[in-house]
């Protein structure tokens, strides 16, 4: 089954966690853990409290609307039970549909029942402030008191247009009285009792609007209350100013259909609670809350737990800090000695740790370190002890067959000539072999191997007369430093016993020393026949047989005094030619 990989965020945070240090680990973990369980409780301790107050504070609001309501629906009902006995009365509706061109003094007595009637509604009814009747009769003169006509100005006003559809039922509006400057509520409704169904007036009563504010008065302290009629005009608040607006300017929002029912919206730049109930006849009665008026006790009390929370986060912090800080300081000290024993370095001593794991630990490194050292100093001692034997035999090898071949040239140019130049040739040699012996050291300055390198090339040059053109590239500032005895010779000999390929064109040897960043490096480059790809291939593999000892002996012996990164290389190519460089440390024998 192929496993599913983890999304590349999540792989993303793994990884940076794995490359953390393990202080920063722990810490990460340990702050985790302890920090976010409280940052959790705190917050839920908040929503709770707010869930628990949103709750009761709407369970109060639906109480305060439902008596609202109830107050607000029997105060109505008093004052539609009134108009509707004006609109029952048939003496009135004779009176007023009465034709009074032939006596005009029969509306004197009009008079008298009217003012009769309309002073009793007024007398048992404080909260009515005015009764009026409008009427399109011209021939019964009208008092402006009682009894108005339609006109102009009748039409303008608010209630005139809410009685355009209303059937008779009665209407309310809000209006400024001409004669107070306290908004008023106008009753009004259409007087069409009649069998011709058209209506012979219009009956009004004025109700000062702060006899309606004063049902929701004590409720409206903490909280706006607005009483809007089916269309959403306001009808009453605290704010007169906003009479005849729709709430929807003042609380946007939607009410739906429901009867009642809450909604959370922006009242005055604010986050508010709206709660709405609905009467019998369309009007809603509205309350809305700030949050922040009633969680201001919560929030102080939630920044008190969130101001304790944080004290204990920072005293865990510190804790959390030092308890981590001192387990990864120990690991720390202890990785820094395997540090050291991984660079070779077995001096070292440890620090007591402590009795528990990482003590332990401590203490069988150190045990191990030792008997490493132990181990490392003993074996070290036996490679190296064999290694000097090997370089003793390689160098027995060397002079034997050295001195044979110069002696066989010496012989030969003697019986053939009889020359003086014997005495040279001996004279390179003795030289020659005052400087290779070094009393049996293996180790020379650099001048030292070239001026070695040198007599060997004046002895060939009298073997191979013509034949060997050389040339030096040396830099001066090499010289004092030091290489393994006889690293050159080898090379040039194989330059002369292997690469020259025409006995009458010879070939070219270049011998350079020069010195590169912290390294030292030595050449010898001839333009000969070069060698194959897959005789370079073997020559490079130390396993060639073409100069018997010279790589794999300057090799091993360079390794053994510099370390294993140093040696030689070789290169060449087939009829071009070959340079074999070996490579030294600027800073000396590696210890």
């Amino acid at each position: 089954m192929k496993q599913r990989r983890l999304p590349w965020p999540l792989r993303f945070v793994a990884k940076t966690f794995l490359n953390l240090n393990l202080n920063r680990k722990l810490f990460a973990v340990f702050c985790i853990v302890s920090i976010l369980p409280l940052l959790f409780f705190v917050k839920y301790s908040y929503d709770t409290t707010k869930q628990e107050l949103t709750t009761q504070i709407y369970s109060n609001m639906i109480a305060t609307t439902d008596q609202i309501n109830t107050n607000l629906e029997t105060k109505l009902d008093s004052y539609s039970k009134i108009s509707a006995s004006i609109y029952l009365d048939n003496t009135l509706r004779l009176l007023l549909i009465k034709d009074y061109s032939e006596d005009e003094t029969e509306y004197v007595d009009s008079y008298i029942y009217f003012n009769n009637v309309m002073k009793n509604v007024l007398a048992t009814n404080p909260d009515i402030r005015a009764v009026s009747i409008y009427i399109s009769n011209t021939t019964f003169p009208a008092d402006s008191v009682y009894i108005k006509r339609i006109d102009a100005a009748a039409k303008a006003t608010n209630w005139y247009a809410s009685i355009a559809n209303s059937h008779g039922n009665v209407t309310y509006s809000v209006s400024t009285n001409t004669d107070a400057t306290e908004p008023v509520f106008t009753l009004a409704r259409l007087l069409n009792n009649n069998s011709l169904n058209f209506p012979y007036g219009i009956l009004t009563f004025e109700i000062a609007e702060a006899d309606i504010y004063r049902l929701m008065e004590k409720e409206d302290k903490h909280k706006d209350i607005y009483i809007v009629n089916e269309n959403g005009n306001i009808l009453s608040n605290r704010n007169k100013a906003y009479l005849n607006q729709n709430i929807d300017t003042l609380i946007p929002g939607t009410f739906g259909e429901n009867q009642s029912g809450s909604f959370d919206s922006i009242y005055n730049g604010e986050k508010s609670l709206v709660v709405y109930n609905t009467i019998k006849n369309g009007w809603k009665t509205i309350s809305v809350i700030p949050y922040k008026s009633f969680m201001t006790n919560t929030q102080k009390a939630s920044k008190r737990v969130l101001l304790m929370a944080l004290s204990s986060i920072a005293i865990s912090v510190v804790l959390i800090y030092i308890t981590s800080r001192f387990f990864t300081k120990r690991i720390e000290s202890l990785l820094q000695v395997i540090r050291r024993v991984e660079r070779e370095d077995f001096n070292v001593n440890m620090t007591f740790m402590g009795h528990d794991e990482i003590g332990q630990l401590s203490f069988a490194f150190q045990k191990m370190t030792g008997r490493l050292k132990e181990l490392i100093n003993e074996v070290y001692k036996k490679e190296i002890a064999k290694k000097e034997a090997e370089m003793n035999m390689l160098q027995a090898q060397i002079n034997p067959h050295f001195l044979y071949n110069t002696l066989a040239s010496i012989s030969a140019l003697a019986i053939k000539h009889g020359d003086n130049r014997i005495n040279e040739m001996v004279s390179h040699l003795a030289k020659f072999y005052r400087i290779s012996l070094n009393k049996g050291k293996m180790i020379l300055p650099i001048s030292e191997e070239i001026k070695l390198t040198k007599y060997y090339l004046a002895i060939q040059q009298h073997r191979f007369e013509g034949l060997l053109r050389l040339h030096y590239d040396i830099d001066d500032s090499v010289l004092v430093y030091q290489t393994v005895k006889l690293a050159l010779q080898p090379f040039v000999e194989n330059a002369i016993n292997h690469a020259v390929w025409d006995d009458e064109m010879g070939i070219n040897i270049i011998i350079r020393v020069y010195r590169d960043d912290c390294d030292i490096y030595l050449e010898v480059i001839d333009d000969g026949m070069g060698m194959r790809p897959e005789t370079l291939g073997l020559a490079l593999n130390k396993t060639d047989n073409i100069s018997g000892y010279g790589i794999t002996n300057v090799d091993q012996r360079i390794k053994l005094a510099f370390g294993d990164e140093y040696g030689v290389n070789l290169y060449s190519k087939f009829g071009i030619g070959t340079k074999a460089q070996i490579r030294i440390p600027l800073h000396g024998i590696h210890s």
